[in-house]
């Protein structure tokens, strides 16, 4: 068996054995296939595909490339949470603290950022100290503590697709349905959550673009956790534009803060009720609207606010060093009419070049750089109005590239619709 067969076999839309994936994938580990080799087969799989089964393999030899944790010792059912990236994502930094404050157990192992789209990871780190490599018994102890603890993917943990995410993200390969399901599922199931609710993004900042892709990477997960006796609840949700105002590290951090402070804007809090009502019902079998109620409890009286206070501090971190740049542009509009796009794609891109996010694998991301949008699609701006805000860091850009992303006339299209499907 060689990788150069089984890299002509896949391009050749055949289908791949578990033992031709297992040699791929554990002789790019241990150093024996080379990055080159991998990538050519990633780009293989994101032409041609890849079955059920081969994603399930997958999956399964990802799983099992590293050490499963076991969460026996956290009391109470075990709730995950991930989305497939999207520009403007913060959801995870408010649901976490929401749905701790409650009393539900939060055991979430995250990523770095991917493509355009920002990491869960990459924000946390932008608060001074938060150390997201605790061990497993820190882990435990603290979900048990506080009911809430968010670790990257360190130690042995899935190490074939955190090696395998990170070329991904810097070869063209990382818009596939079995990449993607295979990546996030593997790290679902070590991270052994009893419930797993995932946003599932889709639309031009979003690594999906269409909403049957996104319905068929939605129906491919669930199979999946069914292989595993996992409950999986996908909610398909529209990344068309930006989800908030605010786009990079620190200020996405800011707006989630504000959010757990109750002033949070609508688009962010729709999505983060959906999904932990949905969670909230199954957990105390209570109906949507008492979960619902509850939630927004506590959003406004502050406790999901002083979880995460709690849970930051538990972590290292100080939330008074969140620092943003005080270099700021202001980019106004060149004509009056209604907003009726906003291109999250280009936004998130352009976020990248002030360095929010990653070119290669070896950049530094610049945690204070970012852009905070003063408009939504729908709304109405007047020549030179400003349409949003530019923080900037020591990389130069052409500012022209903001206003490409905004699609301005004078007939109002409307809003997008926010929440697009629930598949269970």
């Amino acid at each position: 068996m060689n990788i150069v067969d089984i890299i002509d076999k896949k391009r050749l839309n055949k289908e791949l054995s578990k033992d031709e994936i297992e040699y791929s994938i554990n002789g790019y580990l241990d150093g024996s296939i080379k990055d080159y080799q991998i990538s050519s087969l990633l780009m293989a799989i994101v032409l041609n595909g890849m079955t059920d089964e081969e994603t399930i393999n997958l999956t399964d030899v990802m799983l099992k490339s590293g050490d499963i944790l076991s969460l026996k010792e956290i009391n109470g059912i075990i709730v995950d949470k991930h989305s497939t990236g999207g520009v403007g994502d913060k959801v995870t930094l408010v649901l976490g603290p929401l749905l701790a404050s409650l009393g539900i157990k939060i055991a979430k192992m995250s990523g770095k950022g991917l493509g355009h789209t920002g990491g869960t990871i990459d924000k946390l780190e932008s608060i001074k100290g938060f150390n997201t490599n605790l061990s497993k018994e820190q882990f435990i102890k603290q979900v048990n503590d506080i009911n809430i603890a968010i670790i990257s993917q360190s130690g042995n943990l899935v190490p074939a697709d955190k090696k395998i995410y990170a070329l991904r993200d810097v070869t063209g390969t990382v818009s596939s349905i079995p990449l993607i399901a295979s990546s996030i599922m593997s790290k679902k199931i070590a991270s052994a959550a009893d419930i797993i609710i995932i946003d599932v993004k889709v639309g031009s900042g979003a690594l999906l673009k269409d909403l049957k892709s996104a319905k068929e990477l939605s129906n491919l997960m669930i199979k999946i956790g069914k292989h595993y006796n996992k409950t999986i609840i996908c909610i398909i949700t529209n990344m068309d534009e930006p989800l908030g105002y605010n786009i990079g590290n620190s200020l996405e951090v800011e707006e989630a803060i504000e959010t757990l402070k109750g002033k949070g804007p609508k688009d962010l809090v729709d999505v983060v009720l959906t999904l932990s009502s949905i969670v909230l019902e199954k957990v105390e079998r209570i109906s949507i609207e008492e979960a619902k109620e509850k939630l927004e409890n506590n959003l406004e009286n502050g406790k999901a606010y002083q979880k995460f206070l709690e849970f930051v501090d538990m972590q290292g971190g100080d939330i008074n060093s969140l620092k943003v740049s005080n270099k700021i542009v202001s980019v106004k509009s060149n004509k009056s009419g209604y907003i009726n796009k906003i291109d999250a794609l280009k936004l998130g891109e352009l976020a990248k070049l002030l360095g929010a996010g990653r070119q290669t694998l070896d950049d530094k991301i610049d945690y204070e750089v970012g852009i905070v949008l003063n408009k939504k699609v729908g709304d109405y701006v007047e020549k030179d109005e400003e349409l949003l805000k530019l923080y900037l860091g020591d990389k130069d850009i052409d500012m022209s590239l903001a206003l490409e992303c905004f699609e301005i006339e004078k007939i109002n299209k409307g809003k997008n619709e926010l929440i697009l499907d629930i598949i269970k």
